[in-house]
């Protein structure tokens, strides 16, 4: 008796309420009824495209390509040269070129002397011996300068003097100072206006060099 009594828990039934189906099934016929209804305005739309029929009457009228030229002419249309059936070229005898003309070298300008030493100047004698002379009365003397006066600066300047043939010094430099650069500087200055009679050689004149002494003496 007990085996074959079954128990109330072999077997599970779930069941829904009867409301719940009701509901489900209005929602879901509720649901199609929306889509028919949109289905059936979107046929119905204006605005959706649709080509435009195109009318035959309207095409547009190409016109047709001029015929080609014919090729006896230039493709620019331009006339080509008469050209003659038998002419040939001739040649055309021309006379030789003249032989180039050899330059002749010109002759050498003959070579001049030794030209002699430049002479003195016009009345100014030679030295009598080999040392150029000063020429009195063309040796000014030299400015004392006002800040040597200041300072009380005396001394003697020995200057070396380079005369040229005309007797017109060339170069001067200083031979033994006198312990005051601007007494040197006087003593230079001073002898560059010199001349002198120029030394000699053989009763010619010829540049030499002589030193001279300039004396800056404040009792003067």
């Amino acid at each position: 008796m007990s085996a074959s009594r079954e128990s109330p828990d072999s077997e599970l039934v779930f069941r829904l309420p009867r409301r719940t189906l009701r509901i489900a099934g209005i929602a879901f016929g509720a649901g199609l009824l929306l889509f028919a209804i949109v289905w059936l305005a979107g046929r119905g739309d204006d605005g959706f495209y649709q080509p435009e029929a195109s009318v035959e009457g309207n095409k547009p009228v190409v016109e047709a390509l001029p015929e080609p030229l014919p090729a006896r002419g230039g493709a620019s249309g331009l006339e080509e040269p008469s050209q003659a059936g038998n002419e040939r070229p001739q040649l055309v005898e021309q006379a030789p070129m003249p032989a180039p003309l050899e330059e002749v070298p010109a002759p050498a300008a003959p070579t001049a002397p030794d030209a002699p030493a430049a002479a003195p100047a016009a009345g100014v004698a030679l030295a009598p011996g080999d040392q150029p002379v000063p020429i009195a009365g063309q040796t000014p003397p030299p400015d004392y300068p006002a800040a040597a006066l200041r300072r009380g600066d005396a001394g003697t300047v020995m200057v070396r003097v380079q005369v040229g043939a005309d007797g017109v010094p060339t170069d001067v430099s200083i031979e033994a100072r006198s312990g005051s650069r601007d007494l040197d500087r006087a003593a230079l200055d001073a002898v560059r206006r010199w001349r002198f009679n120029p030394a000699q050689r053989d009763g010619q004149p010829v540049a030499s060099s002589v030193v001279v002494p300039i004396d800056f003496n404040l009792q003067q």
